[in-house]
């Protein structure tokens, strides 16, 4: 019996049961369609190494990515009223909070971090997409005004990374009065004369478009990532017409001018910290060598040229 119990048994159970497989060891490409292994995925920074398909990342792992060392501090941000509308659809609007709140690591659709990048004194305010679409509602207009206060106060760059679907319809107006309060965040970095970065990554729509995403001195974005007010299917159907391949994709910007780069999501680090370098540092980069006057070495003056006296004309009493 024992035989049977601790030799046949388990036999048997292996071959008829399934292995437990972790459902998450495998990825697939939205774009090409490829099975990418989880690690392999990670360690490239969730892009796929077939066909280059930027796929969407967190927020906190995107400061890990950018800030020196990954080391950064996060702030806390303004206290606002949760459900100021009383809204409710299929569910109430603080449910929805808190269902987002315990999936996200953090209490909003926006983290601000501040630290060095490149050695440079840098404030990040960073959208998270999977909290209810990055949608911006009254905390993440708070949390901008919060972003471009410390900027102000460290003397420090403002980089802002949007990633959201527009307003968060579950505020009503008064989601759409952070498009200007997002703006006025913005011109507190441009009064103190401090560098405001915008890193556009897939998607950026709607009222964030519409305000402070296309407002910085310098507009990166990341490949592929969909960027525009209204959606394509909208356009299209509004002026009857079909738009042109790529239409609203950051390459598309780029050719028309409103992008100034498309930076890799690798690079991204490393593009940044060479544009801080460029509007920050005030040290020329190559030494310059003045020869004072009269020294040897010192270039000797030129004589002054002749002038020809000019002609006489005829019948004039000017004589040479």
């Amino acid at each position: 019996m024992n035989w049977i119990t601790n030799y046949v048994r388990p036999k048997i159970r292996a071959l008829v049961t399934k292995p437990d497989v972790p459902e998450n060891l495998w990825e697939k490409c939205p774009s090409c369609s490829q099975m990418i292994f989880h690690r392999e995925l990670e360690s490239n920074l969730r892009v796929c190494p077939h066909c280059g398909y930027h796929m969407r990342i967190s927020a906190r792992r995107r400061l890990e990515m950018l800030f020196d060392e990954g080391a950064f501090k996060t702030i806390e941000l303004p206290e606002v009223p949760l459900d100021p509308l009383r809204f409710r659809d299929r569910k109430r609007y603080t449910d929805r909070l808190r269902e987002a709140q315990a999936k996200n690591d953090g209490d909003e659709a926006i983290i601000v971090a501040h630290g060095t990048l490149g050695g440079h004194p840098t404030v990040i305010a960073v959208f998270n997409f999977a909290f209810m679409g990055g949608s911006m509602g009254i905390a993440v207009g708070e949390g901008l005004l919060a972003a471009a206060r410390l900027a102000a106060l460290q003397e420090a760059a403002l980089i802002v990374i949007p990633a959201s679907g527009g307003a968060r319809m579950q505020e009503g107006i008064l989601s759409l009065m952070q498009m200007p309060r997002s703006v006025a965040a913005v011109e507190i970095v441009k009064e103190a004369g401090l560098p405001y970065i915008v890193v556009l990554t897939d998607p950026t729509t709607g009222g964030v478009s519409a305000s402070f995403a296309m407002l910085g001195d310098v507009a990166l974005a990341e490949p592929g990532a969909i960027i525009g007010f209204a959606g394509q299917r909208v356009i299209e159907e509004t002026i009857r017409e079909s738009l042109p391949d790529g239409f609203q994709r950051a390459e598309y910007l780029l050719e028309h001018g409103m992008v100034d780069m498309v930076v890799t999501r690798a690079e991204m680090r490393e593009t940044l910290a060479r544009i801080l370098g460029l509007l920050r540092d005030k040290v020329p980069s190559a030494e310059v060598v003045t020869l004072p006057v009269g020294d040897e070495g010192a270039p000797e003056d030129e004589p002054e040229p002749e002038i020809p006296p000019l002609p006489a004309e005829e019948g004039s009493d000017v004589r040479t």
